[in-house]
């Protein structure tokens, strides 16, 4: 959840006009007639937060799990932003898709964009996911290139800079990553480039590094 108040200089808000004809014009794209799956990749992996009625195993090939999103109020300040993650493009991401009906998907894809999009850092998107044999139609949200707060192309020492020292409203950025990579492992989920900072992390707390 964002905190209520914003710093001064953090990335702002889409004007409420704007956001919300964006929203009604995506809702007019959802289909009536079937159902309607959501390919989640972080936290709604593990708290998905709308109703739906089944959850499988996916993978989306042509984008990858990063960090690669800026944040100035979750997990940073303006002054010592911090990472949090977004799908950025090329590889692959294994996380899960989720089912809802369509009695369930206009509500399902409100109440995710407006968790998702608060500055438009996020785009969303069909695309296909791999669900065992099958590919499946879905609609996830990607990281926005064109944003300011899009954090892309940062190799693995500038990343855990940045982690290493942000802090925010939610907490350390540290604790974001470790948190994450801990829920993966939960869910069986192997994350190659996550898990590594995380090890890079815990590490050095350890005196290991």
């Amino acid at each position: 959840m964002q905190p209520p108040i914003d710093p001064p200089n953090a990335y702002p808000k889409l004007d409420e006009a704007v956001r919300d004809h964006m929203k009604r014009e995506l809702l007019a794209t959802l289909p009536t007639d079937r159902d309607m799956w959501v390919f989640g990749y972080g936290s709604l992996l593990w708290n998905p937060g709308f109703d739906h009625v089944e959850a499988l195993p996916a993978t989306l090939v042509g984008w990858h799990r990063s960090f690669c999103v800026y944040s100035h109020r979750y997990r940073g300040t303006p002054e010592n932003p911090g990472l949090v993650l977004g799908l950025d493009q090329g590889g692959e991401c294994h996380g899960m898709v989720f089912r809802t009906r369509p009695d369930q998907s206009h509500a399902a894809m409100d109440y995710l964009w407006d968790r998702e999009m608060v500055t438009g850092v996020y785009e969303p998107i069909e695309a296909m996911a791999q669900v065992g044999s099958k590919e499946i139609s879905c609609r996830t949200f990607v990281a926005d290139q064109a944003h300011p707060q899009y954090a892309g192309g940062l190799d693995q020492q500038e990343v855990l800079e940045l982690i290493r020292k942000a802090q925010g409203a939610a907490g350390p950025n540290r604790d974001y990553l470790i948190n994450t990579v801990r829920h993966l492992d939960e869910m069986g989920i192997e994350d190659p480039a996550l898990h590594d900072l995380a090890r890079i992390i815990e590490a050095e707390e350890s005196g290991g590094a």
